[in-house]
């Protein structure tokens, strides 16, 4: 009876182990998780952890990217905030915010990063947008899009103006077995606009008074504008008292109002172009009605 007993104990532990062992085994254990993922949606769950975005269901080894690692690539220099109608000058291949770059062209020829010189005359021609890493990101950046588009209706609500519509998009001929790449300029070059200047400060005399310096000194204007519109030009531009009268040499001549530059460089000729630009000299003296 005790052999019988102990060999019924002795079965009885080993048919509890055998149970464990089943209910242990990875197979039943894939089919207990199966069964309770149907409880919960189909879809595949997203955890957002300090910036990273994963998949439950994606491999351990796979490598997450940190919005933070992109930032360089997709934040302009300038106001340090993410690009909005990103524009790249083309000279460098900087990238910045459109209204930024445009900005900083009013006071300067230079990409605000390696300081190379955009263009001497207008550095807004040598810009393009660039659609793509626009779209990039939009998509890297949630609600960025949608934060942007609120500000523009915003802006054309608060001052009564109709807010513009979206362009639609052209479709595309199926028959066309080669995309067109087209690279559309921020901004077409007048063609009345002609003559390229360079304003040289050649001094002032004693007594002028205070004036600012001229920023700009690369001007582009029309074949008609005389000396007298150069004039005006300095005048507001550098701060001008009345009592200063502004003089303006090309080579060895001294302009007068009347002079359109059409004429003044077919007067003067080649002597007066430098690397395609009108050289113009000015300086500052005191005006003889100052002096009665």
């Amino acid at each position: 009876m005790e052999s019988l007993e102990a060999d019924s104990v002795l079965s009885g532990s080993l048919g509890e182990e055998e149970e464990e062992e089943d209910l242990g085994s990875p197979e039943v254990m894939d089919t207990v998780f199966q069964f309770e993922g149907l409880e919960s949606s189909e879809e595949e769950a997203e955890v957002e952890v300090q910036g990273e975005v994963r998949q439950l269901d994606a491999p351990e080894d796979e490598d997450m990217i940190n919005l933070a690692d992109l930032k360089p690539y997709i934040l302009c220099s300038i106001c340090e905030g993410y690009f909005i109608d990103a524009t790249t000058i083309t000279e460098c291949l900087h990238t910045f915010c459109k209204s930024c770059i445009v900005k900083h062209f009013w006071y300067s020829n230079r990409c605000p990063k390696c300081n190379i010189v955009v263009h001497q005359t207008q550095p807004l021609y040598n810009i393009r947008l660039d659609h793509q890493l626009q779209d990039i990101v939009y998509k890297l950046v949630v609600n960025l899009e949608e934060k942007e588009k609120n500000l523009i209706h915003a802006f054309y609500k608060e001052r009564g103006l109709e807010v513009p519509k979206p362009e639609a998009t052209q479709p595309i001929s199926v028959r066309r077995k080669k995309a067109r790449k087209t690279l559309s300029a921020v901004f077409q070059l007048p063609p009345e606009l002609d003559v390229s200047l360079l304003l040289e400060f050649i001094g002032a005399e004693e007594g002028t008074g205070k004036f600012k310096a001229l920023e700009k000194k690369f001007v582009r204007v029309s074949g008609e504008a005389t000396i007298g519109h150069v004039e005006k030009f300095l005048r507001r531009k550098m701060q001008l008292a009345p009592a200063c009268q502004v003089d303006i040499i090309c080579g060895d001549h001294l302009l007068e109002h009347y002079q359109t530059l059409r004429e003044i460089l077919i007067a003067i000729g080649d002597t007066a172009i430098q690397d395609g630009l009108l050289v113009l000299h000015y300086g500052l003296v005191l005006s003889p009605l100052s002096l009665t």
